[in-house]
Order: C-alpha cells, then structure tokens, then sequence
C-alpha cells in the first residue's frame, strides 16, 4: 500500500506534471491580456459556498482533472488582479518572476527561524533587509526581518517600542498607567490593534486628527505638549507614509524633527508608501524616514511581490531582538557567528519560508496612472475628486452631469444625500456587471469611491472606461 502511495507521490514529481500548473498561470496572463472579460464575479456568497460543500475526499483525483476544476471553478470566479480594470484594494498584480518564483520556494520550504535550518535563504534575507534598511536611510547597525504583512510589521514594531518604554514588561506585565501611543486619524487599523493586543487598552492611544488627510502637526505639538505636563509617558508616535484611504504621506519631516527632539520613539507605517525611495520624483515627505526608529514596508504592495512579504525594520537591530529576549535551546543554540542570521530571534515566526525576491519605474507608472484619473476627472463635470493624490491612490465622487458646473453653490440637503446614495450604490453594481472593479471608503463622513491602480497594464483608456462605466450604472440607479 505504502509503495503505491509512494509511487504516486514520485509520479507528481515529473516536470510533465509542473508544466500542467505553469500552463493554468500562463493561460490566466493570457486571458487577462487583452482586458476582456469579467474581473471578479457575479456570484454571491451563498452561490460560492454552494459550489464549495462537499464532503472531505476519501481519495485523492487526477492532476488533469483538478486543473480543469481549478479553472472552472476557482479562477472563472477570482478577482483578477492581472485584469487592466482591477482598481480595488491594494493587492498587487506580482511580478511574474515572482509567481514562477513560488514553486520554487515550495520546493525547498525552508524555515527562517534559525540559519541551520535556511543556510541559504537566511543569507539572503539578511542581506534583502540590509539593502532596504540603506534605502530607508538607516545605518550600518539596522536590521529587520521579513514578516506576513503590514500589520505584523507594525505590530513588531509597536512591541519593540513597548519594551524601550518599560523594559521589564515581558516579565512584570505594563502596569496600571501604561504610556500612550500616538497615532494620526487616518493610520491603519493595525495600529490600534497593537495597542490593544499589547495589553494596554485601547484608551492608551490617542488619535490626532488631520488636514487635508495628513497629521495635523500643531495639534500633535499640543497634544505632546499635554502629556508632557500630565507626566504621561509616550511610547511611540505613529506616522503614516501612503494612508489607506487616500495614499497620502503625513510629514514625516516635521514629525521626526518633534520626536528627535523629545526623545520620543518615531514609528512609520511605510506599508504602502515606504517603496516610494525607489522613485525617480519620492514626495519629499519620504526624506523624513531617517527620523524613524522603526519601518513597516511591505514589498507585496508596489514592490508587486506576491503575498506574503511584508518587513519590519529598526534602526538599531538591537531593539528588535531585545523585543523577542527569549531562550529556545533547541533552535537558538548557534554561536554568535550564526545567530545574526537566525530571524527567530526577532519575529513573531518561528516557522516561517523565505519570502525573499526597473521596480521604480513601475512605481511611478502606478502613481502616473492614478495621476491620469485625477486628471480625467478634472476635465469632467460629472466627478470630482477629493484630493490629488500623493501616489496611486485616488478618491473622488460621482456628482451627476453638470454637478460640479457650480462649486460654490452648496447642493440642498435633499440633493446631497442622493449624492450620497448614487455613490453608496454605484460601486456594487459596476462591480457585478464584470467590466471592471474599484473599492470605497468614507471621507470626511461622506460615501467615497476609491481606487488603487496596482495593474501595471492599466492605461488611459482604461481610466476613461472606469468613468463611463460608472456613469452607466449611475444611470441604472
């Protein structure tokens, strides 16, 4: 029994097997090429799960019949981030280097946590967090390690702080007054999911509101100046280089010359934004990096590396391994020789496969097509943008023909919350129709429509397809 189990295990080995998957991938580039065809789909959630209840399989079934089902039945019905009309959430279309890349990395699994385990691929992470880390205008002494996203990043780094201000809390717990984290209103949810996964309770955070979608720095100067006076400690403030909603890049200039000044630990959810030292034209707001005691960058943003590859970096490497001062006799018993190179000993992963892989160009192409939306725009009197955007994200609002002819007119209450509605209904139904998709948020208490241009395929006419789609369904509501 075991031999034939055996025989079928060697059998999938073949590069005639390997080459049936590689067709699927080339198949889907090719499909997607042209830009017809549905992007997402027009299924429910109750269709979908339908298609997908059945009972465990007893025994395993062809590899040319589960790639006929895998295109049937799972790719038919994917989001195709490859698809020129994918403007949604920030989910790169990866470079495909990097998806041939993945069997590979399957292959040899290898393990980060310790360098016996990953002799190679240890070498080459440390000296992938080496190159970033110069990028990011850090020192010789930096360090950082992969991890599984933004959100890990800034929760690595949330804890490396949290040890520099009470180095006894792996041992004696935070407290009754813990310090507080500051953090600007529109930074990623993971920020104040730290701080409540951390123990110190979510009214440990205090959010400083914006302008023009950016950290307002006067108020956070007067709310630093407050706590100073209250004798509350800070344990990090948290600025945002490529916000969520908006793209845009608090100043990290002035932020970092407060916190340089304060002593004051300076924290920078880079996830999006950070890869913008790779650009010819970075916004003048990424010198300020060189301020920051720690980094979150997730290369799997507008590196277009596949998922997972998120990073977190530290100025001093130092604080991340004084963050995770743990003994593992089983694993961590290298010598000083070997344990730079084991990244168990400054991430949440032990078991963890190596990640590792003209991207400014491409960078700039992503934010220059986003650029040619405002621009549309601008020339139209049926949309309006909120903002102009920072890197390749936009948000704006449909508006009706001839909404915008008059801008100091302010629209009745009646017609502002039609204007509301349209825009609340309008991405849903463009979504399902298949011809393209975008995502939305809310700005300012208003329903927005936004996009993340992630495709590098994606071109002018493509913009200006979005808009006359949205313009067809708005017609239909």
């Amino acid at each position: 029994m075991i031999d034939d189990i055996l025989a079928e295990l060697e059998a999938d080995t073949s590069l005639d097997v390997g080459k049936q998957f590689a067709a699927v991938t080339a198949r889907y580039f090719a499909a997607t090429r042209s830009g017809s065809g549905q992007v997402s789909t027009p299924l429910g959630v109750e269709e979908l799960e339908r298609r997908f209840t059945e009972d465990f399989p007893a025994a395993g079934r062809p590899v040319g019949e589960i790639i006929e089902r895998l295109e049937r039945e799972v790719l038919a019905d994917a989001n195709k981030y490859y698809h020129p009309m994918y403007m949604g959430h920030q989910t790169s279309a990866p470079l495909a280097v990097g998806i041939w890349m993945e069997s590979v990395i399957g292959a040899l699994n290898q393990s980060l946590a310790v360098w016996e385990m990953s002799p190679t691929a240890s070498m080459i992470e440390h000296r992938i967090v080496a190159w970033l880390a110069k990028l990011a205008g850090y020192g010789g002494g930096a360090g950082g390690t992969l991890t599984s996203g933004g959100t890990e990043a800034n929760f690595t780094a949330m804890l490396a702080a949290r040890n520099a201000a009470v180095p006894d809390a792996w041992e004696n717990g935070i407290g009754a007054n813990p310090p507080v984290v500051v953090y600007g209103e529109h930074a990623h949810y993971a920020v104040t999911r730290a701080i409540g996964q951390l123990g110190m309770g979510r009214r440990s955070g205090i959010s400083i509101s914006s302008r023009k979608y950016k950290i307002d720095v006067g108020v956070l100067v007067k709310t630093l100046d407050r706590l100073r006076d209250e004798g509350k400690g800070v344990m990090a403030v948290v600025a945002t280089a490529g916000t969520t909603a908006t793209g845009s890049f608090d100043d990290l200039e002035s932020i970092g010359a407060v916190c340089e000044e304060r002593g004051i630990w300076l924290h920078v959810d880079g996830a999006h934004g950070a890869s913008a030292v790779l650009s010819a034209n970075p916004p003048p707001a990424i010198n300020g990096l060189r301020y920051s005691r720690s980094l979150a960058w997730d290369p799997h943003k507008m590196m277009l590396l596949p998922l997972a590859a998120g990073m977190v970096l530290t100025r001093d490497e130092s604080d991340l391994e004084r963050a995770f001062a743990q003994q593992a006799p089983y694993l961590f018993h290298g010598g000083k020789s070997t344990r730079i190179f084991d990244q168990g000993i400054r991430s949440f992963q032990c078991s963890r496969r190596a990640d590792a892989t003209g991207l400014g160009l491409l960078y700039d192409h992503l934010c220059h097509t986003a650029r040619l939306l405002y621009e549309e725009i601008e020339n139209r009197d049926d949309f309006e943008n909120l903002h102009e955007p920072e890197s390749n994200i936009l948000c704006f609002r449909f508006v009706g023909a001839g909404g915008k002819a008059n801008p100091r007119r302010s629209p009745s209450e009646a017609d502002a919350k039609r204007i509301d509605e349209l825009n609340r209904a309008v991405r849903p139904l463009y979504n399902k129709k298949g011809s393209g998709w975008i995502t939305a948020t809310v700005l300012d208490g208003r329903p927005v429509l936004r996009v993340t241009m992630m495709n590098p395929r994606t071109g002018i006419e493509h913009v200006r397809a979005l808009l006359d789609g949205l313009v067809a369904r708005a017609k239909d509501v």
